[in-house]
């Protein structure tokens, strides 16, 4: 009746009561710090105000390209903030990418359809277009929502200006109105960069270029380092034939922005007036280097080497000017047809006196035909076509070979 008492297997107690031990550890510190993988890991997130303190930045040292990209940045945490669309446009403009601007501007507009200063960046965008009609209504509007921002009459006196060098638009007398708005957006915002240019742009045009320079000065003190303001301020020491300052400001230009050819262009013609031909032509190279499609670029460089004797390399350029061609990289250079643009006209005169030194006196006859046809009321480029055809008058008729396949083309 009495059974045996089983014995304890001490060593498998022993093995139960680590296995315990190790769950609870594994339980109680290590699973609590192993992430899930079915969670998402925390990650920093950077606010949209960080990409804006970004841009901002890169907009003060004169780097847009990546004030864009950090606006873009910006818009893509913040997507409905109308005021990143706009400064996003603002420095597209400044970039030259003036069809981006247009694009953000009508962004902006969507987000906020009362928005003065997007009609008045809108407006801006579409004067440097040149779409001068358009950009008129979209000021209107802009000035209509709040008659006090400062930029859209800023803005709007930047427009009638170029009105009043295309003589074109609708009003009678658009330099009297451009002069009363750069006045207006002076009295109403004098510390914002765009008044400043404004009103040194309308002086400029005006032939005031003392006090334009004083107005270039005081925008360049706003932010010192954008490209536009300081080749417009060389072009106002030109004016005053102050070359040193003039090359001064046209180097800062392109120091600034170095793909535009036009501070090369103007150093070229800055160096030629003061006779430094060889600087002059180096300068137009560099131009062309930026632009090689460019016709009128090639012009400039025919007409420096021409001046400077290198005849060879001068007829060269202005084939490509006149007729079009290939580039050194075999990109299509269109022609430049001929027009009242007094730089244009000097090619043409230049290249039948250059034809004329050359004996090509065919090639002389049918270019200067189009020149006078072209521009029966330019003096200047009369004279010269008329000189270019005596030089021909002694000169042997075997060098008087046609060239049919050269002919300038001529605007209406």
């Amino acid at each position: 009746m009495r059974r045996k008492r089983p014995r304890v297997n001490w060593f498998l107690v022993i093995i139960l009561v680590l296995l315990i031990l190790a769950v609870s550890y594994l339980n109680q510190f290590i699973i609590p710090n192993v992430a899930s993988p079915f969670i998402p890991t925390p990650t920093v997130t950077r606010q949209p105000e960080s990409y804006v303190s970004d841009a901002e930045a890169f907009s003060a040292d004169g780097k847009f390209i990546q004030a864009i990209e950090s606006y873009l940045e910006a818009i893509r945490l913040d997507p409905d903030n109308s005021s990143l669309y706009i400064a996003l446009a603002r420095a597209q403009i400044f970039a030259g990418r003036y069809d981006d601007a247009l694009v953000n501007a009508s962004d902006a507009l969507l987000l906020s359809p009362d928005n003065s200063m997007a009609y008045a960046i809108r407006a801006w965008a579409l004067t440097r277009k040149g779409e001068l009609d358009e950009a008129d209504r979209v000021i209107q509007e802009a000035l209509r929502l709040d008659p006090n921002n400062a930029i859209a009459h800023a803005y709007y006196a930047f427009l009638l200006g170029n009105m009043y060098e295309d003589d074109s638009g609708p009003y009678l007398d658009p330099i009297t109105l451009a002069i009363d708005e750069s006045n207006t957006a002076m009295a109403l915002g004098p510390d914002k960069l765009e008044v400043r240019w404004a009103r040194a742009f309308i002086l400029s045009i005006t032939g005031n270029f003392e006090p334009a320079i004083q107005q270039y000065k005081a925008a360049l003190e706003i932010n010192p380092n954008i490209s536009q303001l300081h080749l417009e301020l060389g072009v106002a020491y030109r004016q005053l034939n102050n070359i040193e300052l003039a090359v001064q400001e046209y180097t800062l230009a392109n120091t600034y922005n170095p793909s535009d050819p036009l501070p090369d262009l103007y150093t070229s013609r800055a160096w030629a007036y003061v006779g430094q031909l060889a600087k002059a032509v180096q300068s137009a190279e560099d131009a062309v280097r930026d632009a090689p499609t460019d016709p009128y670029m090639r012009g400039n460089l025919a007409y420096m080497l021409y001046e400077n004797f290198q005849w060879s390399e001068a007829d060269q350029q202005y084939i490509l000017t006149l007729f079009g061609g290939l580039s050194e990289d075999g990109q299509t250079i269109p022609s430049l047809p001929i027009s009242a643009d007094p730089w244009v006209a000097r090619y043409y005169y230049t290249y039948a006196l250059l034809l004329a030194d050359l004996g090509r006196c065919a090639e002389v006859l049918s270019l200067t035909q189009v020149i006078m046809a072209a521009l029966p009321s330019d003096d200047v480029a009369t004279f010269n076509s008329e000189y270019a055809l005596a030089k021909c008058e002694n000169q042997p008729t075997a060098a008087d070979t046609p060239v049919p396949s050269r002919t300038p083309t001529q605007t209406p």
